[in-house]
């Protein structure tokens, strides 16, 4: 069982990442649409090939020049690195970070002997917030060149994958696909999208769940290697009402909203009703996932309307995420 406690952010993507199917099926969907150019068999840990680590000393300043991952492979049976760096926020010199690491490790290189050519390097920013990357992806977006000099002045770009907009379609592993998966419905609030019968890893979606900071929802998961997902999403609902914020309060306070509107209305009054005592035609039957997918619907639309039932302890999720200031920007 994983510490939970002790995992951040940067952590748990680390520690999957750093499975070279994982790592192979997120670079081929990132980088190369899909196609199967980067095999796991092939890589080696770049941290482990003492070729390459020239007067590696342990001080504290080259640790931070460290990328979070870096493997070795060859592509068409051409030596390269390929390279990530995770960010769970924006940083703006993000370029400017990029091009050290990579300029450091080609001096490196350099004061290898038996390397007759350079090692060509790909490194890519797994950005994972909730906000949209908005900082340059150029050098040449810091500054104000004047005409006759944009041809001489180097540039430098990096490659972000935003994890909000990766097509996870192209994803071949699967494991790796639902992992991205989760990420992305988690950040939405679309538990109903999550709410399909798949097994995915249990660590893995605890993973998902530190990196959106939905911990606090998806307390005492079943046991086991991999969960359903039908019923990690019922936790998950659980653990809004685990603060006090049983069904039958979120229910009694909408009912004294007069300005509610109609349609949230009806779906106070009728989303915990007891049911029926006619059965539904059998073309009509609810599942138990089905039924516990509306009550997650629920339980998001009450939030949206009255986050001061839900939000009033610590137990936020990112202290209310992000609150809009008068100015229409985003701060925390």
């Amino acid at each position: 069982m994983i510490p939970i406690n002790k995992v951040t952010s940067d952590s748990a993507c680390r520690t999957f990442l750093s499975n070279d199917v994982s790592f192979a099926s997120f670079y081929n969907a990132a980088i190369f649409e899909g196609k199967q150019i980067i095999h796991p068999d092939r890589l080696v840990r770049y941290e482990n090939d003492i070729s390459f680590i020239i007067n590696d000393s342990k001080r504290a300043e080259d640790k931070k020049r460290r990328r979070d991952i870096v493997v070795k492979t060859d592509v068409d049976g051409v030596c390269c690195l390929l390279s990530i760096e995770h960010q769970s926020t924006i940083d703006k010199n993000m370029v400017i970070r990029c091009g050290n690491y990579e300029m450091l490790e080609y001096l490196k290189q350099l004061k290898n002997k038996k390397l007759k050519r350079l090692v060509p390097q790909v490194m890519i920013v797994f950005y994972t917030g909730d906000k949209k990357w908005n900082t340059p992806l150029e050098l040449n977006d810091y500054f104000d060149i004047p005409e006759e000099l944009k041809e001489y002045v180097n540039d430098w770009k990096i490659k972000v994958v935003d994890v909000k907009e990766i097509d996870a379609s192209k994803i071949k592993d699967e494991q790796t696909r639902y992992f991205i998966e989760a990420i992305q419905e988690m950040y939405k609030g679309n538990f109903e999208g999550l709410h399909r019968r798949i097994k995915m890893n249990r660590d893995n979606f605890i993973y998902a769940a530190i990196i959106t900071g939905s911990l606090d929802l998806i307390r005492d998961l079943p046991e086991g290697d991999e969960i359903d997902m039908c019923e990690g999403m019922e936790r998950m609902a659980e653990g809004f009402r685990k603060e006090g914020r049983s069904e039958g309060i979120i229910e009694g306070k909408l009912e004294e909203k007069q300005n509610f509107p109609q349609d949230a209305q009806n779906i106070a009054s009728n989303q915990f009703k007891t049911e029926s005592s006619a059965p539904y035609p059998p073309d009509k039957r609810k599942t138990p996932c089905a039924r516990q997918g509306e009550k997650a619907l629920f339980v998001i639309q009450a939030i949206l309307f009255f986050p001061d039932i839900f939000f009033g302890t610590q137990t936020s999720k990112r202290n209310y995420r992000e609150k809009v200031n008068t100015s229409g920007n985003y701060t925390k």
